[in-house]
């Protein structure tokens, strides 16, 4: 398929615009570009060829089984997207006076105070516009709230082995030395590990519960004791709250803050289809230092002196979080904790079902995700997680989460969130069983894979070595 600039031809165009109707009103050219922008030129009839060819070759929730572990990417109800196209949320500006937009301001409210509620915070900023964002931000609150309090020493934040990739990137991010700590044997944290990591430099814990590979820790309630009675706070990383919404808060584990990712448990697009929200929930004792949001009272330095600032502009992505509002009005308070369930029910379906032919890692009831072992079809037979992964898109089916986490060397984490029914689940399972069977017979034909793609496998070494960014 041939890049938009190499289909460009000179002096074409098409008219997707209306004319102007108010003052133009000239560039000075100290700041005017001297020189033609380089940008395609295409009639209509190719553009639209074009991006249609793309979307053709992309994969989403509305293809197919999508079961990336750690990241629920489950199906969007189109409602939502109904609700956040009314004109009234649209038809806004930002810099508008707030008292005609009272209606937006009072659906953020109520945003706000579900998400409260579910995730057992204080306050909730939603000016973080994804995961590793809100991250970010939570990270700058701990620091705010030690510097604060003269507590300066406090330099460290501890990071599990099993931890999202984001979180020990985030934590330097905001200045921090992360100090990695082994799991236990049960993939859980090390009390008496974690014990000796604490101290009077230890800012904070950044941990998600259930954790990476899908357990609940049992000892949450000590861990979060360990580490508030060394003087630091806790960190709760929202990406797995699907397992356990309307069933138990972060809030009442012991975590001072959160991210919430809406566009994980809370039904709004995914990745490209985003953007995202990373909401970030906090105690009160945090809530003095939250980004201030907007114009007027609530934009206002003076009566937040110890805010951190902005970290984005006004109030964060205002139509994903109408989004999320609506899943929660559909649902309603009884219906949250019937997503959780439905989560870990087909989790545990898959990977009782699995077992049966693959090595499970942490061979216990699982949550809402689970990882499966290659390891061994790798040693007998050469057959890795990746190549597994490259089958199942010969089947039509997207690969789980692969080679995450890293404490499981050859891991396919799956997570089939609550969307999914059992006659998908069951196609799903035994097209593994079928891969299963091919790398005892044909070891070859699957690291071939995969062969009905538009694109076979790539040099993975040499695009990582010779990346060609450029065109």
């Amino acid at each position: 398929m041939k890049l938009i600039f190499e289909k460009s031809r000179e002096g074409r165009a098409c008219s997707i615009l209306p004319k102007c109707d108010v003052p133009k009103v000239p560039i000075a050219q100290s700041i005017a570009r001297q020189k033609k922008a380089a940008l395609p030129e295409l009639d209509e009839n190719e553009l639209s060829r074009h991006y249609w060819a793309l979307a053709k070759r992309s994969y989403g929730v509305n293809d197919g089984f999508y079961p990336l572990g750690s990241c629920t990417m489950k199906y969007n109800p189109k409602i939502n997207e109904e609700i956040a196209s009314l004109t009234g949320f649209t038809g806004i500006h930002p810099l508008q006076n707030e008292a005609t937009v009272k209606g937006c301001l009072e659906a953020l409210k109520i945003a706000r105070e579900y998400l409260c509620e579910i995730s057992g915070m204080d306050a909730m900023s939603f000016q973080p516009a994804a995961g590793a964002h809100g991250e970010f931000l939570g990270l700058l609150l701990i620091k705010a709230y030690h510097q604060k309090r003269g507590d300066t020493a406090r330099t460290k934040i501890i990071v599990p082995d099993s931890a999202h990739g984001t979180n020990p990137a985030s934590a330097a991010m905001a200045g921090f030395q992360v100090i990695n700590i082994a799991s236990g044997a049960d993939g859980c944290v090390d009390l008496n590990v974690l014990q000796a990591a604490v101290g009077n430099d230890t800012a904070g814990l950044m941990l998600t519960n259930p954790n990476t590979v899908g357990i609940v820790d049992r000892n949450i309630l000590k861990i979060t004791d360990i580490v508030h009675k060394a003087g630091g706070l806790n960190y709760y990383d929202g990406a797995n709250l699907n397992a356990i919404a309307g069933i138990v808060r972060p809030g009442d584990m012991g975590f001072d803050v959160v991210h919430l990712n809406l566009h994980k448990t809370f039904a709004t697009p995914h990745g490209a289809g985003g953007p995202g929200a990373g909401a970030v929930g906090v105690k009160k004792i945090l809530e003095p230092f939250l980004p201030l949001e907007g114009l007027g009272l609530e934009g206002d330095p003076s009566l937040r002196p110890d805010s951190i600032g902005r970290i984005r502009v006004f109030y964060g992505n205002f139509l994903v979080v109408l989004k999320s509002l609506t899943y929660l009005l559909m649902l309603g308070r009884e219906n949250i904790a019937g997503i959780s369930k439905n989560a870990v029910l087909n989790a545990n379906y898959m990977m009782e079902r699995l077992k049966t032919k693959y090595k499970i890692a942490y061979d216990t009831t699982c949550m809402h995700e689970f990882v499966l072992d290659i390891g061994p079809l790798k040693h007998d037979k050469g057959v890795s997680a990746m190549d597994i992964a490259k089958g199942l898109q010969d089947e039509g089916f997207h690969p789980p989460t692969m080679y995450f986490p890293l404490i499981v060397h050859e891991a396919l984490m799956v997570e089939p969130t609550e969307t999914e029914s059992r006659e998908t689940l069951d196609a799903v399972i035994e097209t593994f069983f079928r891969l299963y069977d091919k790398a005892q017979t044909s070891p070859d034909a699957l690291r071939a894979a995969p062969v009905t793609t538009v694109i076979g496998r790539p040099d993975d070494v040499k695009a990582a070595r010779e990346p060609k960014l450029r065109y």
